[in-house]
Parts: C-alpha cells; sequence; structure tokens
C-alpha cells in the first residue's frame, strides 16, 4: 500500500462506554500501523485535548456521549481537521433516539410504534401494550435498556432508566430476529444476525465471549434481503448520514423495524461492522484503511467546493 498517512486514532473519552472505545481503539491502533500508517493515539477529555503535532486525519474511535452525539465533531470541524464518520448534525440526530425516532416516522422508515416519557413518574402510555423496551434517550450499547413485561415493573423498571438522565424511549416490544446492516461509501454490505444464547442482545451480550453467535450472510430469501437493505439505506439517508455506519434491525416475519443507526460503530475485529465486512471481502486493516480514505477524500471535495464558490 503506497499511501502513509499521519493518523490520530481518538479513543475511550468521558462517556460511559469509555471501556468499550479503548477497545475499539486499540483494534483500529494495531490495523493501521499494520499498513504502516504513522498512528497517534488520543485519549480526548472535554475542554482538555489538542491535536499531537501534525494529524492528516482523525479517526474516530470513540462511543456515547460526546464522542458519537455530534460534540466531538463539530469541535473537529472548527479545526478543520477531516475525521471518520459521518458529520455533527447526522451524529447528533443518530445518537439521540427521540430525534432519530421522530425522524424515521416522519420520513416513513419503519419502527416500532413509542411514545416519550419525560417524567419518572408518568403513567404507562395508554396507547401502548405490554411488554414494552425502555431506553435512555441518549446511550448507545444497549446501556439502561430495559425490558418491562407488566405493569407491575413499570415504576422501578422507569426510575432506572431515567437514572441516566434526559428523556426515556417507550418502545412496543418486537418479537423476531434481530439483524445489522454495514453501510460504507453506499455500498451495503452483507446482513449478520446476532442470535443471543440466553435473553436479549443487551451490553452483557454484546461484549461477553459466546455469548452470542452471529451469521453473516443472514439467512434471507433474496426477496427479503433486498427490502432489508433498501430500508437500511432509507434509515442512513433519513438521518442525513454519510462515509459510513450500522443499521440495527428487527425482522418479524416479513415486517422490517429500524431500532437505531450507529455513526461510530464498534470497531474491534469481532465487532458487527468488521464482520460484515470480512464477510464482502474486507479485511479489518483494510476496512480501518478505507474508512481514513473516505475522510480524506470527503474532506478534499468539501475543500474543492469551496474554492469553486469563492470563485
Amino acid at each position: 500500500m503506497s499511501e502513509r498517512w499521519d493518523i490520530t486514532v481518538m479513543l475511550g473519552g468521558p462517556s460511559a462506554e469509555r471501556e468499550v472505545s479503548l477497545a475499539s481503539g486499540w483494534e483500529v491502533v494495531g490495523a493501521l500501523r499494520s499498513l504502516e500508517h504513522r498512528v497517534t493515539e488520543l485519549d480526548p477529555q472535554p475542554g482538555a485535548w489538542s491535536l499531537p503535532g501534525r494529524a492528516d486525519v482523525v479517526f474516530l474511535a470513540l462511543h456515547g456521549t460526546y464522542g458519537e452525539d455530534g460534540t466531538i465533531q463539530r469541535e473537529l470541524d472548527a479545526l478543520g481537521v477531516p475525521y471518520t464518520g459521518c458529520g455533527a448534525e447526522a451524529s447528533e440526530r443518530a445518537f439521540d433516539k427521540v430525534i432519530s425516532k421522530r425522524i424515521f416516522e416522519f420520513e416513513g422508515v419503519p419502527t416500532a410504534a413509542f411514545a416519550i416519557c419525560e417524567e419518572a413518574n408518568q403513567e404507562v402510555p395508554g396507547f401502548l401494550s405490554f411488554p414494552l423496551v425502555l431506553k435512555p434517550a441518549r446511550q448507545g450499547s444497549s446501556m439502561g435498556v430495559e425490558i418491562v413485561k407488566a405493569e407491575v415493573e413499570w415504576e422501578s423498571a422507569m426510575s432506572r432508566v431515567g437514572a441516566f438522565g434526559g428523556s426515556v424511549l417507550v418502545e412496543e416490544f418486537i418479537e423476531g430476529r434481530e439483524i445489522t446492516v454495514g453501510i460504507v461509501d453506499n455500498e451495503v454490505f452483507p446482513i449478520v444476525e446476532v442470535r443471543p444464547k440466553s435473553g436479549y442482545y443487551d451490553y452483557h451480550n454484546k461484549y461477553t465471549s459466546a455469548a452470542t453467535e452471529y451469521a453473516c450472510p443472514a439467512s434471507f430469501d433474496s426477496q427479503l434481503t433486498e427490502a432489508i437493505n433498501r430500508t437500511a439505506k432509507a434509515a442512513f439517508k433519513a438521518i442525513g448520514g454519510g462515509m459510513y455506519a450500522r443499521i440495527d434491525m428487527i425482522v418479524r416475519d416479513q415486517e422490517l423495524f429500524v431500532l437505531e443507526v450507529n455513526t461510530l460503530p464498534g470497531m474491534t475485529e469481532t465487532s458487527l461492522l468488521p464482520k460484515s465486512a470480512a464477510a464482502a471481502g474486507v479485511p479489518f486493516p483494510d476496512l480501518c484503511h478505507r474508512l481514513a480514505a473516505l475522510a480524506l477524500e470527503e474532506s478534499a471535495s468539501y475543500r474543492q467546493s469551496c474554492v469553486r464558490y469563492v470563485v
């Protein structure tokens, strides 16, 4: 590979998903160094970081608040530094589950029926029936997610989920096959199906070795596969996504329900986007290089458009 860049990998950060982010970041660092890029690690804290020396591009391996919600993206925009992943506004829309659900509803992207609770003592929304899923509006990695099977569990579950702060998203529980679809530069990678050995795909099952089985490509017929890919693209477009993302869904018979769009998905070699890329014939180091290249290409294209506009 002839191209060698100075790449700063941002990892860790201040969010509740710090440990997951560190794991992603270390894997990315190793992959990029294996291709002989000049890589620097940076663990950013709000208001207390600076880019070390030269940085052709920043590779964002951050998850959760500050790293995935548009904040760090705006700070990098102000510095004029290219970075991987979606821009600030798309990141914010996707990260906030209330905003993204409203966008899906407005744009006709299929998603589960939902309500929004602003107070921990709110009653069960009358138009929804149990079981229900409660989610903090602004957390990732399934942190704080609870499945409430009966009204007697409602008050205590709301208290726990509400402790994360902000609104609580209440969704109808959809029983079905849980899948995820990776999109990189408008290319849709093979569908991954996740099959937890017990319970649902929560934080424990995501990050505990051997707790979940995966199938990639998932076994859907060609017609349903096409519908899944089309829906993933629609969800990505709805939030204004660019460069890459991972779209999570539930499939119930022939019905599709979009759960969320992850604008900075996990980037260890066993994470879902890399699994999908590997099934498409893209090894993990090549995937990391490609994402950095996309950031540089997008930045160069933007600068060129500005020159034309000024002229």
